[in-house]
């Protein structure tokens, strides 16, 4: 089970640096097209607005289990290794809540985007896809959240980044 689990989340991990490399190469092309032929792709403000907004949600994913977020660790560095635990388990559940009804609301977001059929400017391309992509995103980061929680909770050793986890 152990095994699946850090399969699943190497998974995700990839998925969010494909889409790392697909923003970079939508934004190196167009900038080369532009200045090189004074071209520009049909849309690729909206698809580069929409890549952008996938990137991010999963990349909360893929940095929300691994706990590589920006943090604060004034407090944390300056108790023992028990209430540190404490300390992470606490942030982590209150990162769980707030992500969770994040996704709730990301999903309303794509609800109402597929209702409304908002489309691209020139090629007229339905855009609840790209946020509902984003939203699989966010629905991942809940997902790793809450393994690194139940791992933090009942197995410190198994969380990646376990040398910060002590028992």
């Amino acid at each position: 089970m152990r095994r699946a689990m850090d399969r699943f989340i190497d998974g995700i991990e990839w998925i969010a640096a494909f889409f790392v490399g697909i923003v970079a190469l939508d934004v190196f092309v167009s900038v080369m097209l532009r200045y090189f032929f004074a071209v520009s792709i049909p849309d690729s403000y909206d698809f580069g607005k929409q890549l952008l907004g996938i990137l991010i949600f999963w990349g909360i994913a893929a940095t929300s289990y691994r706990g590589t977020h920006i943090t604060v660790d004034l407090v944390w560095s300056a108790v023992g290794p028990r209430m540190q635990r404490y300390i992470d388990i606490f942030a982590t559940l209150v990162l769980l809540f707030v992500v969770t009804v994040q996704t709730t609301m990301l999903f309303d977001k794509v609800r109402l985007t597929y209702q409304d059929h908002i489309l691209t400017f020139d090629l007229n391309i339905p855009t609840w896809p790209f946020a509902a992509v984003a939203w699989l995103g966010d629905v991942s980061a809940v997902l790793l959240i809450a393994v690194r929680t139940y791992r933090l909770i009942f197995h410190p050793e198994d969380i990646h980044d376990a040398d910060k986890v002590t028992e």
